[in-house]
C-alpha cells in the first residue's frame, strides 16, 4: 500500500521538524534544564521517527535501535538529574 508508507513517511518528517525546533532550544535555551528537556526531545522523538521509518519500510530491526535509543534517553536523564541534585551525604 503506496498511500500507508506515504502517511508514516509523512510523519516521520513532521517529526523532524519538531526535532530541529528541539534543536534549537539546546543552542538558545536559557538554563541547563531547558538544554537537558530539549535533549530528552531529542530521544524521544528519535524514537518515534525510527519506529514511522520501521513502518515505512517495513524494516523490524529499526524498533531495535528505537528501544536502544530510548534506554539511553532514559540513562541520560537519570544523569542528569543525579548532577543536578549535587553531592549526596
Amino acid at each position: 500500500m503506496p498511500w500507508a508508507t506515504n502517511f508514516w513517511l509523512a510523519i516521520a518528517g513532521l517529526l523532524l521538524v519538531t526535532l530541529v525546533a528541539g534543536l534549537w532550544r539546546i543552542w538558545r535555551g536559557p538554563t541547563a534544564t531547558d538544554r537537558m528537556l530539549a535533549a530528552q526531545l531529542f530521544g524521544t522523538t528519535g524514537v518515534g521517527i525510527l519506529l514511522a521509518l520501521s513502518q515505512a519500510m517495513q524494516q523490524v530491526a529499526l524498533i531495535d535501535v528505537a528501544l536502544v535509543l530510548a534506554l539511553l534517553a532514559v540513562i541520560a536523564m537519570v544523569a542528569f538529574v543525579k548532577r543536578m541534585q549535587g553531592p549526596s551525604s
